[in-house]
């Protein structure tokens, strides 16, 4: 592993600042980009220690606070170990900012992510990969649908509603992709049963997207987050597994 040197960076956006954890290789070399996507309970020190371990493996990885319209990070009160079945008032306060980031909004600050990551003198030139966790999973199809010139890999890991009926549901913009995919689904998840993630195999496979979707037999929606009851370390490992790989065939 790569010693790592990690730090709080502002990302301007079309509507306003968006705080960040920047973490690279501590020879300051440019190298592949990655952008992190945050699970709903956003920017703390779990996300950070996840970016200083895609650093020590040689990328240079952006990890920034999506929910900055609603202050700095961290924006909500969170305990050092989130169990959501002991604070179901958590999700009170997490599920307004949540829905008040729009696919359109959320677009708008990929632009931005990008155009930092593009501009930074600790990242390679050409396009970058994307990771995600719970809703940064969305965020990351999304973002390379939307910007697939400037995207060539994208994984996400326990995400839901990837694939609905709804008009602007992720899965819709596979016909614009052109990165290579990786999805890893937890099988113990509500928000993204079999059916789900049946048509979004369909839907790729149709758009012709290079993809892999795998599912994580005993874990549940959040396996990856170690500060959270939702962990599976097995799982969790299995997705580091599975990441490095698609970043080692990517770069």
């Amino acid at each position: 592993m790569t010693s790592v040197q990690g730090t709080a960076v502002d990302v301007p956006t079309a509507d306003g600042v968006a705080d960040a954890y920047l973490a690279h290789p501590e020879d300051g070399l440019p190298r592949p980009g990655v952008l992190l996507y945050q699970d709903a309970f956003g920017l703390r020190p779990h996300l950070r220690s996840m970016a200083d371990r895609l650093a020590g493996e040689g990328y240079t990885v952006l990890v920034p606070n999506v929910f900055y319209r609603h202050g700095r990070s961290p924006v909500f009160d969170l305990p050092e170990f989130i169990d959501t079945d002991a604070r179901p008032d958590l999700w009170n306060a997490i599920g307004p900012v949540m829905q008040s980031l729009t696919p359109e909004l959320a677009m708008r600050d990929a632009g931005s992510y990008l155009d930092w990551l593009a501009e930074s003198p600790f990242v390679a030139d050409g396009p970058v990969a994307l990771t995600g966790y719970c809703m940064g999973a969305r965020l990351t199809l999304l973002t390379a649908g939307t910007y697939p010139d400037r995207v060539a890999a994208a994984a996400g890991f326990h995400g839901g509603r990837l694939a609905t009926d709804a008009p602007d549901s992720p899965h819709l913009v596979a016909e614009h992709v052109t990165a290579e995919l990786y999805f890893g689904h937890a099988d113990e998840d509500a928000s993204m049963p079999p059916e789900q993630i049946r048509l979004l195999e369909d839907t790729l496979t149709a758009a012709g997207v290079r993809h892999r979707s795998e599912v994580y037999p005993g874990a549940h929606h959040g396996y990856t987050q170690a500060d959270t009851s939702a962990y599976h370390r097995e799982a969790a490992e299995r997705h580091w597994a599975a990441l490095l790989d698609l970043l080692k065939r990517t770069f």
